[in-house]
């Protein structure tokens, strides 16, 4: 298999990344013009003033941050190993799918449960992906 098609998942994920990205200062505009906030509420991050639905894009954006690291990683030490086939790309895929509707929980009707239903789910495929990889490293 190709192992440059790892990038495809990393990559649509990165720019997913981003496009949250876009929605904190939308967010944030959008409220300080209607009044909800004044912009010395953002000073030090986010005060106990912004309201939840300003809030949230933030968030979410820090959640894609933090935990899809170890995805990034595990993507990029697959393809350096050539150790990327199609159950690594399809496991991928999954994650990047199940973190966009995490998102789209998040930004839209903010079910906890359902939400952490998804980051869940993200999660164990993320250990499985990683477990994946040191098996067969160390198996070789």
């Amino acid at each position: 298999m190709k192992q440059d098609l790892i990038f495809l998942p990393i990559g649509a994920l990165a720019i997913w990344t981003f496009v949250v990205l876009l929605f904190v200062p939308f967010r944030r505009i959008g409220a300080v013009k209607r009044g909800l906030v004044r912009p010395v509420d953002f000073k030090f991050g986010e005060s106990a003033t912004v309201p939840g639905e300003v809030s949230i894009p933030n968030r979410n954006y820090m959640n894609l941050l933090e935990i899809p690291v170890l995805f990034y990683v595990v993507g990029l030490v697959f393809h350096a190993s050539g150790k990327v086939d199609i159950v690594v790309l399809t496991l991928s895929w999954l994650y990047v799918v199940i973190r966009l509707v995490h998102s789209a929980i998040h930004l839209g009707h903010n079910n906890v449960l359902h939400r952490l239903a998804a980051f869940t789910a993200s999660n164990i495929i993320l250990l499985v992906l990683w477990v994946l990889f040191f098996v067969r490293y160390f198996a070789a």
